[in-house]
């Protein structure tokens, strides 16, 4: 029985990633950051698919094989051993639990779990072209759903990618487990405007138009779009150029409020930011520091200036 009684935000997690000793050869694949960095703020949701459906510890390996155009996944020693539809009844009978969480991170290469570039073999001979079984059913069913390899997130785009992607995703989630309202629905997306920006300023400005166009379609309907768009758009990687142009709009708010020096000062953290001289958590932090003494209610509210808590320090990288 999976547990979720808890006010972190849950996530999915392949159980090796946390030391647990599941794995064919009785090992596991304990992971650093996940458990010291990620824990406190997360509550892991630990799952193996090949122990759930019976496989033993230890066990024979498994793998991707393509026999006649469909990729099946039997064992290594013996193909009669064939799990392919197991793990997807798998995936499929985990629906519930899936709903509850806000994100997953799967073990790389895993002919179960991984996400992508996993072995496939014809003739003996590997292609890194496929995706776990489980996974993909699990992608399948939950496009939107943040889905990561562990051995990705040591990539410091791709982490805050994904962690920004999580909590997003989350807040996406207490959205619709209260009462929807047009309201709540503008707001949502009034406070994550910038973090979409700093994504895709089109795509951003789009899906702000689209939103004030369609008022004329059912509620459901608009959710349903705006999170496809949403996400859709959050998979993009923010780029430097974006978080400049970003910045400089946000610091637009100011412009009546700081001397000629404090402006100087920010617009220099800025160019710094943009040739690669400093980290994007100083120009964020100098915006914190005059917007706590020149409030805007607007800016306030907004996501980009903090999307993720600071302890997290993925900011710092940037």
């Amino acid at each position: 029985m999976v547990s979720l009684d808890n006010e972190k935000i849950n996530i999915g997690i392949s159980s090796c990633l946390l030391g647990e000793k599941v794995r064919f050869d009785g090992g596991h694949k304990f992971n650093a950051y996940i458990a010291h960095v990620l824990e406190p703020f997360f509550h892991f949701v630990p799952f193996c698919p090949e122990v759930s459906i019976g496989l033993g510890i230890p066990r024979q390996a498994i793998r991707l094989v393509l026999t006649e155009q469909q990729i099946k996944c039997v064992g290594s020693k013996d193909e009669t051993l064939d799990v392919t539809g197991s793990l997807e009844q798998c995936a499929q009978e985990q629906q519930d639990w899936h709903r509850q969480i806000s994100g997953y991170i799967v073990k790389k290469d895993s002919p179960s779990c991984g996400m992508e570039r996993v072995r496939v073999y014809q003739h003996k001979m590997p292609a890194r072209n496929g995706i776990g079984i489980y996974t993909r059913r699990l992608m399948e069913n939950f496009p939107y759903l943040p889905v990561e390899e562990e051995g990705r997130l040591s990539d410091m785009v791709i982490r805050e990618n994904f962690i920004q992607r999580v909590f997003i995703y989350h807040r996406w989630q207490q959205l619709l487990a209260g009462e929807v309202s047009w309201s709540l629905l503008t707001d949502f997306h009034a406070c994550h405007k910038y973090i979409y920006m700093s994504h895709n300023q089109k795509k951003a400005r789009e899906l702000g138009k689209w939103l004030a166009q369609h008022h004329q379609l059912p509620l459901d309907e608009v959710c349903r779009q705006y999170l496809e768009q949403m996400m859709t758009l959050l998979t993009v990687k923010a780029t430097k150029k974006n978080h400049v142009n970003t910045l400089k709009h946000i610091q637009g708010y100011l412009k009546n409020y700081l001397s000629r020096s404090d402006k100087q000062e920010l617009e220099q953290s800025v160019e710094s930011y943009r040739q690669g001289l400093l980290p994007l958590i100083v120009p964020i932090t100098l915006l914190r520091h005059h917007f706590m003494h020149h409030p805007q209610q607007y800016i306030s509210r907004s996501y980009y200036l903090q999307p993720h808590p600071k302890e997290l320090m993925l900011l710092n990288s940037l």
